[in-house]
């Protein structure tokens, strides 16, 4: 109270932000650990200011563990980080804790302030434990949806032993796909509020994405929303012989304990991983 008093609000965080300045750099190892958090940490620190000196050899130790990345983007406020978490929870339960999951969640920096909320953490409740690592990154001057240092952090993890790197995006429009080229399987999440039909015409993710989740599925519209969004994923793909609802979309809430769509989704998208690679 009594600094309150001397300094003001100004004056604190004037006070706090002199005594964060100092190198991060310094802190990183030279080499990952297995089971090693904070080195995880530290190391992707220090990739995404661009200053490991041993960044070839983080890359080549991450070719010995070819661990799949999912890749979860979507439009802002669409519920992607409640439904990477109701994923993880589901990959807990099914796997009885056996596996080590690596989560990337990206947020956009604001271009005003330079700053970047790294909120999406405040959704998720299930990434507790010693096998759940989570790290915020913020877009920074990328010009892009994923942070320029995400590959490094992929990498990474990859080298400290994760069996699965989930990265979530930062929320965008209907062209961007930048996470597809990164990700061996690909989760497109939206709610159905996405305007005419036409639009659907638009979305680039919809050619990319191996996986849609129309999240929110209880509102208003969302059966009708459903049916557009498989005929468009049918058309995308011309899978003229194959039924709409054999498309992979899934209507899901996430804010629903145990919902029955988001179990579904979960299924599918644990077997396309299994393919890849998953133990």
């Amino acid at each position: 109270p009594e600094d309150g008093q001397k300094m003001g609000l100004q004056g604190m965080i004037n006070d706090m932000l002199a005594r964060c300045d100092f190198d991060l750099v310094q802190h990183a190892p030279k080499a990952l650990e297995q089971n090693n958090p904070r080195a995880l940490a530290q190391v992707i620190t220090a990739l995404e200011l661009g200053a490991f000196e041993h960044e070839a050899a983080v890359h080549a130790a991450a070719q010995a563990n070819p661990a799949p990345v999912l890749g979860i983007t979507g439009t802002g406020g669409a519920g992607k980080s409640s439904l990477t978490d109701e994923l993880v929870r589901r990959f807990r339960l099914d796997q009885a804790d056996r596996l080590r999951i690596a989560i990337l969640s990206i947020d956009p920096t604001r271009r005003k302030t330079g700053g970047a909320l790294l909120g999406d953490r405040i959704r998720m409740n299930s990434i507790g434990g010693s096998k759940i690592f989570m790290r915020s990154l913020a877009t920074r001057d990328s010009g892009a949806e994923i942070a320029k240092c995400l590959p490094d952090a992929i990498a990474a993890c990859r080298a400290a032993g994760y069996d699965l790197v989930i990265a979530e995006t930062s929320g965008i429009g209907q062209g961007n796909a930048a996470i597809a080229p990164l990700a061996d399987a690909t989760l497109y999440v939206m709610t159905p509020e996405f305007g005419a039909a036409s639009q659907l015409e638009k979305i680039d993710m919809l050619d990319f994405a191996d996986f849609v989740a129309i999240n929110k599925f209880d509102r208003r519209g969302a059966e009708d929303a459903l049916r557009d969004v498989r005929k468009q994923v049918q058309r995308n793909r011309e899978a003229f012989g194959a039924a709409p609802e054999e498309m992979p979309v899934f209507g899901t809430i996430a804010a629903r304990f145990n919902d029955d769509g988001v179990t579904a989704l979960y299924h599918a998208v644990a077997a396309k991983l299994k393919a890849k690679g998953l133990k």
